[in-house]
This record gives structure tokens, C-alpha cells and sequence, in this order.
């Protein structure tokens, strides 16, 4: 049987990029941020209107004329319930990151907003909030619905394989399976490992710091190596057992764990105040969507969207190959219309709810109860959730 070339040249491209970052990590992490920091410099703005694009293009999708084509043969049905089709959604696309910005995020921006906004103040706790949403609200989603919904589309409708190349047969046609797909799939490869890695990394480093703050476990190296350990051979059961017994399962618990959270917090914290800062929230980020939409920071202010919007969308891409598929294999079935819908706002609201309770908990402390821990949060993100209680 002929091997695949996407799977070889995958393999020795990551083991590589790996050797080099254990016998080099210092030369290759300048050489990686000279070349992150050039890119967004010199294309955020590119990567600010794909965004925006994304979004729109969901949109039209949803209510144009294309919303009632189904996402396999015309009788096929749903694999999964709307609770578990939710649940594998949120789990897939924002996962840890959630738990480790809930808090950090918000107070970072409190603290260090853009240069044009007083820290510290309650303008800048607004601004903290509406940024929060926007960076994991819409516009990641829209990125996840366009990678998604062209696998689905081509998969289950036209009947190509489940890769990322697939999405470019309309273009390349059937060197989709020659070597332009193959150099497609294997970038879709090499981004994904460093999506995964990074997701992975915040997650090790707030658990490390967790142990460390709660029971004094060395915050070392090989904690972190461990703990990764323990997560991967988690990650390695539930795929093994299949997605139904496996994954699905995992997602919906972590749902209720989700959901108990946030209901737990909601009792015991400043319960109107968080709902206030919900529901203005919401309000700030519809009405100022397309302004952040386009906002580049051209003026003052664009060392700070460098660090925090342009990365997310850059991290949000990179991710996207791998949630996409993902979000594909979980949604044969539904119309395109109920798929931009359901993926694109189910999620960020539970979002914007993750964010209001833990976030503007966070500046409740720290704006009316005087908790002093905004500064410790902003420079230690790992620890501010555990700070917050």
C-alpha cells in the first residue's frame, strides 16, 4: 500500500521544528516571534478584514438562498441532539482556553488597555469586557463555520475525503489528491500542531500554577511535563473509545461542569452586578461589532491590538483545521442554515455568560471591594482565577 506522503512529511517537518526547539529554544523562539511579530505587523490588517469577511459570509450563507441545502443526502438526519451537538461544539473550539482567560483577560485589559484609555478605571474595565467578547465571540466561530461548513459541504455532499483539501476542489479540481493537496493538508498538519500546542500549553500552565498556589507542588518543568502526560493519555482514551461512547460523553460533562460553574458563581457571587455587566456588555459589543471589526489601532494603541486581537484571529486560523473537521464529522445532517446558526451563536453566548460571571466577578473585587489582585492577574495569568477565590 502506498504511504502517504502528507503523514511522512508531516512527521519529519514537526519532529524537527521539536529537535531544534529542545536543543535551541532560545534561538527558535526569537527567530519565531521575529517572524510572528513581522507577519502581524505588516498583515493584521489583512487578517482583521478576513475576519470581518468571515463573519459577513456566515451571515449571507445562513439567509440567502443556499440556508436549506443539507449537509449530506436531502433525508439525512441529525446524529446528535441539539445538548450534545452544543456540548462537543463548545468543548472543540474553546475548551481550556476559556477557564484560563476567564478572569486573566478582563483584568489584563483593566490594567493595560491601549494608550488612548485610562487604566484602572471604569472605562477601562467597559472596554476590558467588550474586548473579551470580541475576541471569543463571532468572529472565531465565523472562522470555525467557513473550514467547517466547506468540509461538510464537500464530504457529505459530494463524497471527498475528510481532509482540508477537499475544500479547495472547486479551484484544483482533482489535484486536490496530487501534490497541491498534498502541500495543502500538510500545512493544515503543521498548523494544527501548533494550535494544539498552544491550547495545551495554557492549559499545563494553569494547572501547574493551580497546584503550586493550592498545595506548593514545584512549578517546574516537569510538573508541566507530567501534567501534559496525564492530559494526552486522557485525550488518547476518550478518541479510542469513539466519538459517540468517548468524546460525546466527555463534552457533555464537561457542559454540566460548565453549567454548574457558572451557576455556582452566580449564587454566591455579586449577582446583580454580574448580570449588569452582562447585559451592557452585550449591548457595547453589538452596537461597536463592525468598529472593532476594522480597528487596526493605526494611531495609538497598535503594540496592544498586535498582542491580543491579531494573535487571537492568528491562533483562531491555526486551530480552525483541526476544530473544523471536527465541527464537520459532528454536524451531518443539519441544513447550513440551523449549522452557521447554531455554531455561531450558541456558543458565544455561553461565552459572553462564561465571561460576565468570572470576568466582571473579577472587576467587582477589584472596582468595589478593593481585592487589590488586578496588577498579580495581569502579569500572572495562569494564577487569576485561583486569586479570584
Amino acid at each position: 500500500m502506498k504511504k502517504d506522503p502528507v503523514f511522512r512529511v508531516s512527521v519529519v517537518l514537526v519532529l524537527t521544528f521539536g529537535l531544534i526547539g529542545f536543543l535551541r529554544p532560545i534561538q527558535l523562539g526569537k527567530i519565531t516571534s521575529y517572524l510572528h511579530s513581522g507577519i502581524i505587523h505588516n498583515l493584521g490588517w489583512f487578517y482583521q478584514l478576513a475576519a470581518f469577511f468571515f463573519l459577513g459570509f456566515c451571515f449571507f450563507l445562513a439567509f440567502g438562498r443556499y440556508g436549506n441545502i443539507r449537509l449530506g443526502k436531502d433525508n439525512d438526519k441529525p446524529e446528535y441532539s441539539y445538548f450534545a451537538w452544543f456540548s462537543m461544539l463548545f468543548a472543540a473550539g474553546m475548551g481550556i482556553g476559556l477557564v484560563f482567560w476567564g478572569v486573566a483577560e478582563p483584568l489584563s485589559h483593566y490594567v493595560n488597555p491601549p494608550e488612548y484609555i485610562p487604566p484602572n478605571t471604569g472605562s477601562s474595565a467597559a472596554f476590558a469586557m467588550r474586548y473579551s467578547f470580541f475576541h471569543w465571540g463571532f468572529q472565531p466561530w465565523a472562522i470555525y463555520i467557513v473550514v467547517s461548513l466547506s468540509l461538510a459541504y464537500f464530504i457529505f455532499r459530494r463524497g471527498l475525503p475528510p481532509v482540508v483539501s477537499s475544500c479547495f476542489y472547486p479551484i484544483l479540481g482533482d489535484r486536490t489528491r496530487q501534490f497541491p493537496g498534498h502541500v495543502i493538508n500538510t500545512l493544515a498538519v503543521f498548523a494544527t500542531v501548533f494550535g494544539v500546542a498552544t491550547s495545551l500549553g495554557f492549559g499545563a500552565m494553569q494547572i501547574v500554577s493551580g497546584l503550586n498556589f493550592l498545595y506548593g507542588i514545584p512549578n517546574s518543568i516537569l510538573t508541566a511535563i507530567i501534567v501534559i502526560a496525564v492530559v494526552t493519555v486522557f485525550y488518547m482514551a476518550s478518541s479510542l473509545t469513539g466519538l459517540d461512547k468517548g468524546i460525546q460523553t466527555l463534552s457533555k460533562l464537561n457542559m454540566y461542569l460548565v453549567f454548574l460553574l457558572m451557576f455556582a458563581m452566580m449564587i454566591v457571587g455579586p449577582t446583580a452586578y454580574i448580570l449588569n455587566v452582562f447585559i451592557s456588555t452585550t449591548g457595547s459589543y453589538l452596537f461597536n461589532l463592525v468598529e472593532m471589526s476594522l480597528q487596526t489601532f493605526p494611531f495609538r494603541g497598535m503594540d496592544w491590538a498586535e498582542t491580543w486581537t491579531l494573535f487571537y484571529w492568528a491562533w483562531w486560523i491555526a486551530w480552525s483545521p483541526f476544530v473544523g473537521l471536527f465541527i464537520a464529522r459532528i454536524s451531518k445532517g443539519r441544513t447550513i442554515k440551523e449549522f452557521v446558526l447554531g455554531t455561531l451563536l450558541a456558543p458565544s453566548l455561553l461565552t459572553f455568560l462564561w465571561f460576565s460571571i468570572f470576568g466582571g466577578t473579577g472587576l467587582y473585587l477589584e472596582l468595589e471591594a478593593g481585592a487589590g489582585l488586578a496588577e498579580k492577574a495581569a502579569t500572572d495569568f495562569p494564577t487569576a482565577l485561583y486569586l479570584m477565590f
